[in-house]
């Protein structure tokens, strides 16, 4: 990766490296929200940032991710390739670094350290020539890959350990919807529909790989699903909030609603109150695994118009001066 490549994370969400994880996580849902494309309709340099936004979670609301993109920099992604020592028995030709030489370092640790100047440091592992701290070296397996146990970023696994990963992955709530498949550092993945935030996908085979035993182990999606200026869980249910005028509420009306695939016609009976809800059976989220669906639940908020017509308003005063109903006729009883 050129050095021009590179991108800062939390420069992109406006944060420093200090930022605790609860607030990247509440910065992003503020950043998504407002870049959303469903809040932003053709607006492309919106729909730009809201991907910038939404890489930068992905990276920094994964510990293991941004242990390595701290230390690493423009680096990481190659970092969490290799494991801090060259994949292959020392090799570094199976990895892209942007055209670098490394056949100077035996290890990424290494180059890391020269390019930031720390290889006169002394610490163990850190140079060659003779440099090497043998007390810490351990050898490799049939391959023969050595492995330094000081190595930042090596992690040396104990028998009977996992192999197996979990990344965080971000998806808008069509993707959650609908499935989607995203693209991710072992490949493309499908994502089935009906996925929500907390849900885990099993990838078998696609975690981490022994280099002794060769044996690989599962990879685990983590989703959080964005949040949607319309549409909000309640449970397993899908919920929105949609606006009648005075008259509709008394009245009653049959009014177009958005639903996950289109809009619905709602007949709403007269006499509705802010608050109450419409309960529509099979229009909400998917059940994984499942040909159903879950309920939609269409909140109803009253809102009373801002301006009126000359004519409105005659109206409106005539309904006042000739009404019966008072809705504070037992408030007189609430006095202590």
């Amino acid at each position: 990766m050129a050095a021009t490549d590179f991108k800062d994370y939390y420069a992109i969400l406006g944060l420093n490296k200090a930022a605790s994880s609860d607030e990247i996580k509440k910065t992003f849902r503020k950043l998504a929200r407002k870049y959303h494309p469903d809040m932003n309709p053709g607006n492309k340099e919106a729909e730009a940032r809201f991907k910038e936004v939404n890489e930068a979670y992905e990276v920094l609301s994964d510990s293991e991710k941004r242990k390595k993109y701290d230390q690493y920099g423009q680096y990481w992604k190659q970092a969490a390739t290799t494991g801090g020592g060259w994949p292959g028995g020392g090799s570094s030709t199976t990895v892209d670094f942007g055209g670098v030489d490394f056949s100077q370092y035996g290890s990424f640790d290494e180059f890391i350290n020269a390019l930031l100047g720390r290889a006169a440091g002394g610490s163990a592992g850190s140079g060659r020539n003779g440099q090497w701290n043998y007390s810490s070296y351990r050898t490799g397996g049939p391959g023969g890959f050595g492995g330094f146990e000081d190595f930042a970023g090596y992690e040396n696994r104990t028998a009977g350990s996992s192999l197996d990963t979990e990344v965080a992955i971000s998806l808008t709530l069509a993707e959650a919807f609908r499935g989607t498949s995203k693209r991710v550092a072992t490949g493309e993945v499908s994502i089935p529909a009906g996925v929500k935030t907390g849900s885990k996908i099993r990838v078998k085979g696609k975690g981490q790989v022994d280099l002794y035993t060769k044996q690989q182990g599962d990879l685990y999606l983590k989703v959080e699903v964005l949040p949607h200026p319309f549409f909000q869980f309640d449970g397993d249910n899908l919920v929105c909030e949609v606006p009648i005028t005075p008259d509709e509420a008394v009245l009653g009306a049959s009014i177009e609603v958005p639903a996950p695939e289109g809009t619905i016609a709602v007949k709403f009976p007269a006499g509705m109150r802010s608050g109450q809800s419409l309960r529509l059976r099979g229009k909400g989220w998917p059940k994984p695994k499942k040909d159903e669906r879950t309920d939609l639940l269409v909140k109803i908020a009253i809102v009373p118009p801002k301006e009126l017509t000359a004519i409105e308003r005659e109206c409106y005063e005539k309904i006042q001066a000739n009404r019966t109903f008072n809705p504070r006729s037992n408030l007189s009883q609430m006095v202590l």
